[in-house]
């Protein structure tokens, strides 16, 4: 297999040629990491969304970090058994600051806001205030990184609203799948959409070990090829078109790098990763050209901003530019400073 019909492949069965809606995608996608929410919106909408939400819901899922992904979808991702790395204080466990006793009082508490409906979490602070929270074990389940509203999230009880903001909400009933067959169609998903991709992609993609994975693998109908002298897999997806898109403004911690391992991507040549992954976990916006990472973007909100790699053609700013101004009628102006 070529790196021309890996990518054309990939591009399509992640919604990038074969667009459709915002449900979908998230849904095929396992999910749309969403710490910096806009750019999760503007992941779906480069898949054919079109800015709707309904449906969404925001979560701690796959690796730990925030992720937008259909509501229906909630008994997939925290299915039964999972093993999420969690802080004593991310639990309704007692730890050593708070008891399980009073945790479950506060939990309450904020389940009983939200049963009213939408919350901020500086609101869920204030009602457990007003219920007798000290500065002690506000600073200790109410922390930066997680806290009660992550352990009712882990529990299945509440969810991120699918918005901008911490706004949380109750989170309908319902069963968690058992832990193998969430993990065959959370896998099933990945070949179908993220393929062909090495079983270490896959891992890389799950935090999870190969050997973990390796047991699930005959339960899928997976066809395997060769690619640059290794296996890769996939299931059956979208039919790719032969073209390649001449210009894609990528998202922030777009599926089609966040999807594969750091190295060996046929997208960013080896010189250029550390442009695009940045010191702090931070996988910054990038411009595919004619399917090779050629830059980085940023929108300051009414100017975008170009950084690339080497020099860009004047038919090549232009392409950008004329793709920038498409995504973003608003825009003023756009630049291309030296990096």
């Amino acid at each position: 297999m070529t790196d021309r019909e890996l990518i054309t492949r990939r591009l399509a069965g992640q919604h990038l040629t074969a667009p459709t809606d915002a449900l979908t995608a998230a849904g095929d996608l396992c999910g749309v990491q969403s710490q910096f929410y806009p750019q999760a919106l503007h992941a779906l909408r480069l898949r054919g969304g079109a800015g709707e939400t309904e449906g969404l819901v925001k979560s701690w899922t796959l690796r730990g970090t925030l992720h937008l992904f259909p509501e229906r979808d909630l008994p997939l991702f925290l299915h039964a058994g999972r093993t999420p790395f969690l802080r004593p204080r991310d639990t309704l466990a007692g730890d050593e600051v708070v008891s399980e006793a009073r945790k479950a009082y506060f939990a309450d508490r904020v389940l009983e806001r939200l049963s009213a409906g939408p919350a901020l979490r500086e609101e869920l602070k204030a009602v457990c205030r007003a219920a007798g929270m000290t500065p002690e074990e506000e600073a200790h389940l109410f922390d930066a990184w997680g806290g009660l509203p992550r352990a009712l999230c882990e529990a299945g009880k509440v969810c991120h609203a699918a918005q901008d903001g911490k706004v949380f909400r109750r989170c309908p009933d319902f069963v968690p799948l058992e832990r193998d067959t969430a993990r065959r169609e959370l896998l099933r998903r990945y070949f179908a959409h993220y393929g062909p991709a090495r079983l270490r992609d896959a891992a890389h993609f799950f935090g999870a070990s190969q050997r973990a994975l390796t047991p699930l693998l005959p339960d899928l109908p997976l066809r395997e090829e060769t690619w640059r002298g290794e296996a890769v897999f996939s299931l059956d997806a979208p039919q790719p078109s032969d073209a390649i898109p001449e210009v894609l403004l990528l998202a922030g911690f777009d599926p089609l790098l966040l999807g594969y391992g750091k190295r060996e991507d046929p997208l960013l040549p080896e010189a250029y990763r550390t442009r695009v992954y940045r010191p702090g976990g931070m996988l910054l916006s990038s411009v595919l050209l004619r399917g090779r990472i050629a830059a980085v973007w940023k929108r300051t909100g009414r100017a975008l901003a170009v950084t690339a790699f080497a020099p860009l053609s004047a038919a090549d700013k232009a392409a950008i530019e004329a793709d920038a101004r498409r995504l973003f009628p608003e825009l003023r102006t756009v630049s291309f400073p030296e990096g």
